[in-house]
């Protein structure tokens, strides 16, 4: 079916989406020489990405799409174009939070009745993104069989596919790491996406019973991330008030192989893991289930922003550095090392504790090596800067909000300051005043 189209050089697939995961996803379906359409509502990346201009953190993935531009990559904002000329369309728009427990599925009902304007009888449809369970059957295929008079199963295939991608190896990811996970809405569909990502996955496919088994299975992925990161920030403080090393103890407990306790950090940023288990929650309360321990990781992972600043005034304090004109330095706003994502990021609660508690804005310079401006900064009136020798050499406090390997390499620089540690990543060796949150000294 699909796969002889894509051994002949004739399969097209129209990707919506060109964020991280859609950037990424056309790169390999480039790569193992499918035709990509790609499809964003943002019309200048559509130009910037036609004219071989590609934004992305990952050097493999800018490659193969610059290379392809023009011939087997070609960016559009005609949704419906994009489906009538595809053979497969896979989904990759966000699905978001308009409030903690309410669900925004517009942008994804968006792209979704382009595809159904422009869908024929045989392509198959796959749905990639984030959701809370039950929304391919519940919200993507109505929309699907209403416009197009077409019926799922029967005229064409429908699936669910969760990305399972991490930004920074991406593209490595989908092709070498994982096995794809599949779910269609009957057993033709089912077969039919398995069979294509057969042809990308060298890990192979895992077939699930349904969307909603597999939309669950992406949730619980994050999930288990949150309350892990919200125990490890719970014992780090408890650590810390003993004045003992959690980061001594958390490895030898992962010595044992049953052990996989997370890293504390500064918070839990992204548009994933902060996100899942609101839709878990959001899903939860339709059939009258509660889920309080997925809720109080939530909670614990949302207020460690505020913990670090109240670290950085009691640093100041107990260093007795005048809060009211002190230099502080954050270095990273992404919300994770060596990217360029900002989204969900807890610097962001860091800057507003901190304005909260009289730090003014001109006091406060963020620093990060992937990030040239930032809206948000800007409007807190916050200077943002790639120039770390003389953030360094200006600051009176310096927190480390990100773990870029830029700061674990450069951490000499570190040695006359007074440094909030938030990441744990400056090494126990640097000759400075080092308040690391999990080496047992934490202001």
């Amino acid at each position: 079916m699909f796969t002889q189209l894509l051994k002949r050089g004739e399969l097209t697939v129209a990707i919506y989406g060109l964020g991280y995961v859609g950037l990424a996803l056309s790169a390999a379906w480039v790569q193992v020489g499918a035709r990509v359409i790609g499809v964003d509502i943002d019309v200048v990346k559509v130009e910037k990405l036609a004219s071989g201009v590609v934004e992305y953190v990952e050097r493999d993935v800018a490659d193969i799409l610059k290379a392809a531009a023009g011939r087997k990559f070609t960016p559009t904002t005609d949704g419906v174009m994009a489906s009538l000329k595809s053979h497969v369309k896979i989904v990759t728009v966000p699905v978001s939070l308009k409030t903690n427990l309410e669900v925004d599925f517009s942008k994804l009902q968006s792209a979704v009745r382009d595809i159904a304007t422009g869908l024929k009888k045989g392509d198959l449809v796959i749905v990639e993104s984030s959701v809370p369970p039950g929304t391919t059957e519940e919200v993507v295929k109505p929309i699907l069989e209403s416009v197009s008079s077409l019926t799922a199963e029967e005229d064409f295939y429908l699936a669910y596919s969760p990305e399972r991608i991490m930004v920074g190896h991406a593209l490595r990811d989908l092709v070498e790491n994982y096995p794809k996970i599949v779910a269609g809405v009957g057993p033709r569909s089912t077969e039919a996406a398995a069979e294509l990502y057969s042809a990308l996955a060298k890990k192979g496919v895992i077939t699930l019973a349904t969307p909603r088994e597999a939309e669950f299975e992406k949730l619980l992925e994050g999930v288990y991330r949150d309350v892990n990161i919200a125990l490890a920030n719970e014992m780090a403080k408890l650590a810390n008030a003993m004045g003992i090393s959690f980061r001594n103890a958390r490895g030898a407990a992962n010595s044992q192989p049953h052990s996989h306790v997370h890293k504390p950090g500064a918070g839990v940023g992204g548009n994933c893991i902060p996100v899942y288990p609101y839709f878990l929650m959001w899903t939860a309360a339709k059939y009258g289930v509660e889920l309080p321990l997925t809720y109080t990781a939530r909670k614990i992972n949302e207020k460690q922003p505020q913990e670090v600043a109240y670290a950085v005034f009691r640093a100041m304090l107990k260093h007795e550095i005048n809060p009211t004109i002190a230099k502080i330095a954050i270095l990273g706003l992404a919300f994770r090392g060596d990217v360029d994502d900002p989204r969900n990021s807890p610097t962001y609660d860091l800057i507003n504790t901190l304005l909260k508690l009289g730090i003014k804005p001109r006091q406060i310079v963020v620093h990060d090596p992937y990030i040239e401006t930032d809206q948000t900064l800007e409007n807190l009136k916050i200077v943002l800067t790639r120039d770390l020798d003389r953030v360094l050499r200006e600051a009176d406090v310096v927190v480390v909000a990100t773990d870029h390997t830029l700061y674990k390499t450069q951490a000499n620089g570190l040695s006359t300051k007074i440094v909030i540690d938030a990441r744990g990543i400056i090494p126990e060796d640097v000759n400075g005043i080092i308040y690391a949150i999990d080496s047992g000294r934490w202001p």
